[in-house]
């Protein structure tokens, strides 16, 4: 071994020849017995595929060639049963040997090296900053101009920044060769398993993947925010008790939040989608007073007495079923018919959709106030919530509705053509024409989809909160709901969000206000607290976006 504990190149190879040697031979025994079994297997079931697809074959030509393929091939899978037993021995008999030497005989020595080396590189750091330190002060010392002094401060500095590379260069040297260290094992394990790893190996290798993978900056721009409002609510549960002297986290507390969050969650999710094409919604509060408007009326408790444009509309009379299906038929027409309008004039004129759901917002208020007088239309019928989302042994079902729409929104994004030409669409416009893929119709479908999510959203908040119809309910909730999705990771820069950031900013918002309200905190400042929270998230997006860039 070199000095100070650190092996040269030669010496780690030499550490590692033994086990080569002894891996390697048994690997070459493996190796010919798979030769005429699993070999050939593989090879006819890769030649059957690629025959399949080839256009040169006539149907005959390829029927042909594949009964042929699958004959030899069920050849090869006789081999391949008649070697299994012997091979397994032998891939046990690598294993163990690897188990009872690749740490103790090779690893771990990297390892102690690598440490060695670390600290080599440290020492030789301070050395280097000690150096340039006395090198400055010595010319410091013969200066009185001020901008030579400024000349000088400037090249101090560069050499330190040049010294600082070198040492985190150095440092990366020995990182590397701890890690290809560690992978050497499963790449033997490899090629004796042909890619088959159990549970534990796999994880073993995420774990290491992320460690050297793991850079202390992004892990805080990315999950900085989390870390501080985990925090804050350990802070309030720790507060809570003392000052109201109740438990803030209680089973009842946390599926209060999850009913509250359900239809909060639909609104997040449709919007979620606009701002993945650098967009928003300023018109979601409005379109949550218009839907629970709509739904009142059609599940009013008895005769309807609420005007709408002067006139009575009583639908006490209609079985309870039907009434619940209109009720979210015309929640989500409605909807969908505003979302619609401010979707076609952001996609044919490339209007801002601040500008198209704003005067979404405006329109859909003065309708909706002027048709009803700004008349809250009371209660539905208390059978209907029952019905559709029924408490079943204390749980909520409501949730069940939420979970529901995250699976086909997550599905939607991730598994389908539109989710994914929406992420081009959003990450770069220009680039998802030019590839064939229409911006228009893109945008537009992602309009009619939050509408639909809106409709659904109003629809079952009428139902949680019993009625309670009025244009100005929801005020504030196009703000929740953008809020969510900036604080999910969803970026307003485009093409860079997930549902499950969706379902914890939803989350940690509802929690948030809960939380709060039960410690007794003023609404007003309530508000205080959501927008350090937003401007923290955007602040961090920008600087991961400016990062990038």
């Amino acid at each position: 071994m070199a000095t100070n504990g650190i092996l040269t190149a030669e010496e780690e190879e030499k550490l590692r020849q033994p086990i080569d040697e002894h891996v390697g031979a048994i690997q070459k025994k493996i190796d010919a017995l798979r030769v005429d079994g699993t070999d050939k297997v593989r090879y006819y079931k890769n030649h059957i595929e690629l025959v399949k697809s080839d256009k040169n074959y006539t149907k005959e030509e390829q029927q042909q060639v594949i009964v042929r393929d699958k004959t030899e091939m069920e050849k090869a899978k006789a081999v391949e049963a008649k070697n299994k037993a012997e091979v397994d021995r032998l891939v046990a008999e690598a294993e163990t040997y690897l188990k009872e030497n690749y740490d103790s005989q090779y690893y771990q020595k990297v390892t102690a090296s690598c440490e060695s080396e670390k600290a080599e590189a440290e020492k030789k750091y301070a050395a280097n900053q000690a150096k340039l330190k006395a090198e400055h002060e010595k010319n410091l010392q013969g200066l009185s101009d001020k901008q030579e002094i400024k000349d000088e401060n400037y090249v101090y500095k560069n050499r330190l920044f040049d010294a600082k590379m070198t040492y985190d260069k150095d440092l990366q040297v020995v990182k590397d060769r701890k890690h290809e260290a560690f992978v050497y094992k499963y790449h033997l394990i490899d090629n004796l398993r042909m890619g088959k790893f159990t549970f534990g190996e796999n994880r073993a290798q995420s774990w290491e993947n992320y460690k050297y993978t793991f850079n202390r900056r992004q892990f805080f721009l990315k999950n900085g925010l989390y870390i501080v409002i985990v925090l804050i609510f350990i802070a309030l549960a720790i507060i809570t008790p003392a000052v109201k002297h109740t438990q803030l986290f209680t089973l009842t507390n946390i599926l209060n939040i999850l009913q509250q969050a359900s239809p909060r969650m639909f609104l997040a999710l449709g919007v979620a989608g606009l701002i993945l094409l650098t967009g928003t919604d300023l018109s979601i509060g409005r379109i949550m007073g218009m839907g629970m408007v709509t739904a009142t009326i059609i599940m009013h408790q008895g005769p309807n007495t609420g005007m709408v444009f002067g006139k009575a509309f009583d639908f006490s009379g209609q079985a309870a079923g039907a009434r619940v299906i209109a009720a979210l038929f015309f929640c989500v027409l409605f909807s969908t018919i505003f979302t619609s309008i401010a979707g076609f004039f952001t996609a044919r004129f490339k209007m801002h959709p601040f500008i198209s759901t704003m005067s979404n917002m405006l329109i859909i208020f003065g309708i909706v106030t002027y048709a009803t007088k700004g008349v809250s239309f009371g209660a539905i019928e208390p059978t209907i919530p029952a019905m559709v989302i029924p408490k079943i042994n204390g749980f909520p079902t409501i949730i069940l509705w939420a979970i529901a729409a995250i699976a086909i929104v997550w599905f939607i994004w991730n598994k389908t053509t539109f989710g994914k030409n929406l992420y081009a669409v959003g990450g770069n416009p220009e680039a998802a024409a030019v590839s064939g893929i229409s911006v228009f119709g893109v945008t537009l479908c992602a309009f009619i989809m939050a509408g639909i999510l809106y409709g659904f959203g109003s629809w079952l908040e009428c139902m949680r909160m019993v009625g309670s119809g009025s244009a100005a309910y929801g005020q504030g909730w196009d703000m929740d709901a953008i809020a969510a999705c900036v604080v999910g990771g969803v970026s307003f820069t485009g093409g860079i969000g997930k549902i499950s950031g969706v379902v914890v900013g939803v989350l940690i918002f509802t929690a948030l206000t809960y939380s709060l309200t039960i410690l007794g905190i003023d609404t007003n400042l309530q508000f205080v607290f959501e927008g350090i929270i937003i401007l923290t998230a955007v602040t961090l997006d920008c600087l991961k976006y400016v990062q990038k860039k």
